[in-house]
């Protein structure tokens, strides 16, 4: 791939603007795309001299208006930049109507994104302690001040869940590949039980263990995936993390078998038990964001099978999206049941 154009990356422009902002850079450059990530792209950018960088960029292809935002995903990053929350330093920003993307320093770890992968740290304490960071960093996130660090304006902070609802019902009018009248029933019920939402903080949007990047330590070095950020109710972070929090005997797995799944990290219910604790926020209501947490789930994975199904994330490779949706709408379904 190196010095040439190759599917999503314009070799000669990136190489030209990275040399811009990294002294020293020494040409050509070699990219290679990095798997697991089912939204935006991801590319490990490597030069002659041994130098390394992440290269994020859209899809492929016509993208929904407002999704795949380069340069909203950069300014948090940035933003994020000296606080408590570990993320990859950001080098810059290339703004283009048709093929933008941002460039970040190369955060080495392992990341683990299956139930293989958590062979990393076979010490059960170990898994244990990285089971509680991901909770640790999840109340940092909240923690911020998005006002402090600049993103106080980044979206409104009232009525998100009303608006995650609009927003995702929206989506799924926009990009379905087959009709399932359970996502409409599913958005009337939920919005007929809001609960009442406390003071807005920064919500990651898609929070779980295998968007983050470990050290050899266990230690988090950096949360990545900010493409889904915005202000709003943080309950709606601890929902979707509980939904991806799969346990052994779990029939429904939303993507690949999480290293959650191995012994020694903490359960679902200690996952709750945790956050309350650490956050001092109150869960009681938790089920209600589970289930929204199912539904926002399908939607998202209903797009990633029409993005792979329309060619956007290059050479095809096998999916089971369309599968999961389907499984994801009726969980979503079963778990609205239980709130009445």
């Amino acid at each position: 791939m190196a010095g040439q154009a190759t599917d999503g990356i314009d070799a000669p422009r990136v190489e030209a603007w990275l040399g811009e902002r990294v002294d020293g850079l020494e040409p050509p450059l070699e990219f290679e795309r990095i798997s697991g990530g089912r939204s935006n792209l991801t590319f490990s950018v490597s030069d002659a001299a041994g130098g390394r960088w992440a290269l994020r960029r859209p899809p492929l292809g016509k993208r929904l208006a407002s999704a795949h935002d380069m340069g909203r995903e950069f300014r948090i990053i940035s933003a994020l930049q000296g606080t408590a929350v570990p993320v990859a330093p950001a080098v810059g920003l290339y703004e283009d109507d048709e093929d933008p993307f941002y460039v970040m320093d190369w955060v080495e770890g392992p990341i683990l994104r299956s139930i293989d992968e958590a062979g990393e740290f076979p010490d059960t304490d170990d898994r244990r302690a990285i089971g509680e960071r991901v909770v640790d960093t999840l109340v940092s996130i909240h923690e911020v001040d998005p006002d402090a660090v600049g993103l106080g304006e980044l979206a409104k902070k009232e009525d998100y869940v009303a608006r995650q609802l609009h927003r995702w019902q929206g989506q799924w009018q926009k990009q379905h590949t087959r009709e399932l009248p359970l996502i409409d029933e599913i958005h009337d019920r939920l919005a007929a039980r809001i609960p009442e939402q406390g003071p807005a903080t920064i919500v990651h949007g898609d929070y779980r263990l295998d968007n983050m990047i470990l050290a050899p330590s266990g230690e988090v070095a950096a949360v990545v995936d900010w493409e889904l950020c915005t202000l709003g109710d943080p309950l709606a972070d601890v929902g979707l993390l509980l939904v991806y929090w799969g346990e052994e005997g779990d029939s429904l797995i939303p993507l690949l078998r999480p290293a959650t799944m191995a012994p020694g990290f903490p359960g679902r219910e200690e996952v709750k038990r945790l956050y309350a604790e650490r956050s001092g926020r109150d869960l009681s209501q938790i089920d209600f964001y589970v289930a929204l947490g199912l539904w926002k789930l399908s939607i998202i994975l209903e797009g990633v099978f029409a993005r792979y199904r329309a060619g956007q994330y290059g050479e095809a490779e096998e999916t089971r999206e369309g599968d999961v949706v389907e499984q994801l709408v009726v969980a979503a379904s079963e778990a609205a049941d239980r709130l009445d």
